[in-house]
Parts: C-alpha cells; sequence; structure tokens
C-alpha cells in the first residue's frame, strides 16, 4: 500500500458526493487517516506538506461496505487461512471496497473456530479493504427456506449455552453480524441473549408470520438479510416476512443488486416503499467472484458459474460472483442519484454495524475510506485510511 507524503494528501478537483449533496468540484485535504477538510474551491498547496492527487474528471464516493460476503478470488472464508483474507482484501479495493465482514456458512465448531483465528489473524493486514468482524449467516435458520446452504450444521437454541460452542472475535477486534430465523425453536429467545451480547441480529432464511417478527424485532432484530431471497414470496392471503419488511419502518434491509437476485423492476420497488435510507447494498458474493464462468467445489458442492449466475446442482442461486462496485453500477443505470448510492453503499453499512461515526461518508473527521470512480462507473482510486489502497493509474495488481 503507497502512504502519502507526509501522512498528509491532497484530493483535488473531484466531484464530491457529499452526505447532502454532490458538489461538481472540490477538494479533500487528508491527514493522518482522516479527511482534515473539504473545500468546494481549490485548496492552496502552501496550506500545508502534502501530495497530491488529480482527480479531475472522476466522482469520489465514501468507501464501500460489504456486510455479507463469502470470499472471491478463488478463496473461500470457510477454508481460508490469514494470507488468503489479505489476499481477498486486496482484490476488494480494486473493487472500491473499503471494508467487509467476512460472511460464514452453517458448518461445524470446529471448522467455525478455524475461521475466527484467520479473521482475527487478517485483522491486523493493512493492504487493502479492512477486515471488519465476522457475518455468521445461520446457523440458526430455517431449513425450509435454506437455499444453497447445508441444512445440517442447521441449530435451534434451548439456552444461553448453546451459544458457547459458537467461536466469537475479542470484542475489540470487530462486529458480530448474524442472521437469524426467529421461528426456529428458541428463536426469539435467541435474538434477544445475541442482543445483549452486542451482536448485530439480522433476520433471513425464514418463514416467520407477522407475530413472531414482530417479537424478534422486540428482542433485537431490525435488519433483514437479503431481502426477499430465501424467504416465501409475497402473497396477499399470506404477508409473510416480505410484507412485515415493508410495512416496518423500524427495519432495514439488504439487498443483492446483481439484477438475477431481484429483477431490476423489485430494485426500484423497494427504493420506492423503503427508501434508500432503509436499503444496504451487498455483494453475497461467493469464492468464484473474479474467476469468472465454471464449475467450482464450494461447501461441499459443485457450484457452476454461467453468465454470471450461481447455482448448486440442485439448481438454487448460491450466492453471487458480482462486487459491490458492480451493485453501485446497476443502481446508477436505474438513474438512483449518486447521493443515495453512497448511503447505500457506504453510510448505511456503517449505521448498521455502529461505526458510522467514524467512517461511511465524507465529512470532515472521518476516516479518509475512500473511492474515485470515472464516468463508466470503474473504479480508478482506492484509499483506505488516507493510503492508497489501489490506483489503476499505477497498474497496481493483485497477485
Amino acid at each position: 500500500m503507497t502512504k502519502a507524503n507526509g501522512n498528509s494528501l491532497l484530493l483535488q478537483h473531484a466531484r464530491l458526493v457529499l452526505p447532502d449533496r454532490a458538489v461538481e468540484r472540490g477538494d479533500v485535504l487528508i491527514e493522518n487517516e482522516q479527511i482534515a477538510l473539504i473545500s468546494p474551491s481549490e485548496l492552496s498547496n502552501e496550506q500545508s506538506n502534502h501530495a497530491q492527487v488529480e482527480l479531475q474528471g472522476l466522482t469520489l464516493f465514501p468507501g464501500f461496505i460489504d456486510v455479507h460476503i463469502h470470499g472471491a478470488v478463488g478463496v473461500d472464508t470457510m477454508d481460508a487461512e490469514a494470507k488468503d483474507l489479505e489476499r481477498v482484501s486486496q482484490f476488494l479495493a480494486t473493487r472500491g471496497v473499503t471494508g467487509w465482514l467476512p460472511t460464514l456458512v452453517p458448518a461445524s465448531t470446529a471448522d467455525y473456530a478455524r475461521s475466527i483465528k484467520a479473521i482475527t489473524e487478517a485483522k491486523e493486514f493493512k493492504g487493502g479493504a479492512r477486515v471488519l468482524g465476522v457475518h455468521y449467516e445461520g446457523p440458526f435458520v430455517n431449513s425450509a427456506q435454506c437455499g444453497a446452504l447445508r441444512s445440517r450444521f442447521f441449530r435451534s437454541f434451548a439456552g444461553a449455552s448453546d451459544l458457547n460452542d459458537l467461536p466469537v472475535l475479542d470484542q475489540k477486534l470487530g462486529k458480530h453480524m448474524i442472521t437469524v430465523a426467529p421461528e426456529i425453536e428458541g428463536g426469539v429467545e435467541l435474538i434477544g441473549e445475541l442482543h445483549r451480547r452486542g451482536w448485530i441480529v439480522s433476520i433471513g432464511h425464514t418463514r416467520a408470520d407477522f407475530e413472531v417478527l414482530d417479537e424478534a424485532f422486540a428482542a433485537g432484530a431490525h435488519h433483514m438479510t437479503h431481502f426477499m431471497n430465501a424467504m416465501p414470496p409475497l402473497h396477499h392471503r399470506s404477508p409473510g416476512p416480505v410484507a412485515w419488511g415493508l410495512l416496518r419502518d423500524g427495519v432495514t434491509c439488504d439487498v443483492i443488486a446483481d439484477g438475477i437476485h431481484l429483477d431490476r423492476r423489485m430494485l426500484q420497488l423497494l427504493l420506492k416503499l423503503k427508501g434508500a435510507d432503509r436499503l444496504t447494498l451487498i455483494s453475497d458474493a461467493i469464492a468464484a467472484a473474479g474467476k469468472g464462468d465454471g464449475d467450482y467445489n464450494i461447501w461441499e458442492e459443485t457450484i457452476t458459474v454461467k453468465d454470471g449466475c450461481t447455482r448448486n446442482a440442485s439448481g438454487s442461486i448460491a450466492g453471487s460472483v458480482i462486487t459491490m462496485i458492480d451493485a453501485v453500477r446497476l443502481m446508477g443505470a436505474l438513474n438512483v442519484a449518486a447521493i443515495n448510492v453512497a448511503r447505500m453503499a457506504a453510510t448505511n453499512p456503517a449505521r448498521l454495524l455502529g461505526i458510522d461515526q467514524e467512517c461511511g461518508s465524507i465529512a470532515e473527521g472521518k476516516r479518509a475510506d475512500l473511492v474515485a470512480l470515472d464516468q463508466k462507473g470503474e473504479v480508478v482510486l482506492t484509499l483506505v485510511g488516507g493510503e492508497v489502497a489501489f490506483d489503476a493509474r499505477e497498474n497496481f495488481a493483485v497477485r
């Protein structure tokens, strides 16, 4: 990673996507990993000893945060060592991602423990997107909505002791997010216990009815995982989780904006009904992301990628092969304003994780986690903590 000169860097002449508006031409001064000054007019080089980066013609977004990603470039988070996760972090930086949650599928306690050890070690890596914690997708979910998850590892909940063999990070090292189906045995009590322990609880892989979902919300689950996927479809006599998520203003949702998991018109409908402040973009990417079409051995089965769509042997969609920049470009193609795209790709996931005072938007005093895109939506420059993690103009390559 390239360091700014003297811990100071001046980004010049970019279009700035700020929390409340887009500034057509402005400068951003970075000092000691933070945004020190934002100016709509040109800053003088005499103001401080800093290197300069010309961003004329580029749009500067807050760095993207992916809270649901299983891997990329041939690396699966369930099998990865720390060095493998570091390679994913490098790759994600080339796609504008500055922070991510390695996401684990249901597995044995021993497999979970190995993954948590690798994630703990990867937290120290400074060469790409930051590892912000861990996301457990399951194992406390509904086998009737298993999707591509391995149902033999699903669990029920009888009491706090059932969480003792769920390996965790040191609380100081990162966030813990988990996807839970509240209708499983002990599900609402589980949500309450996780909430008391400081976990971010998301509802997903579920068939819960309104009453159970309301109980889950009261217990601390205020978010929904890959909304509309791994849930029964909306029905006029059986509204279910989809209708509940749409009706509850206090509920936020994440979506896989790849045009496969959700039709583009459904994305437009969700934006109209929920609004950009309550939607978060995720990739749900698997190890095949960045590798192209083909057959891949993932989660003990063959997953086939064809024309960008993933399917397992049973025909179920098994994650995606997009990254956050693909979701961002799709939202742009739907004529979503850049301010709202930034909210969904950066601000909202930061708020979900409780780190929005630190990052997730371009504001003075926040971390300089930033990404510059050209007019085609290609990533040109990614900064993580004010340091250059990717610069397309330097022919940066992931090895």
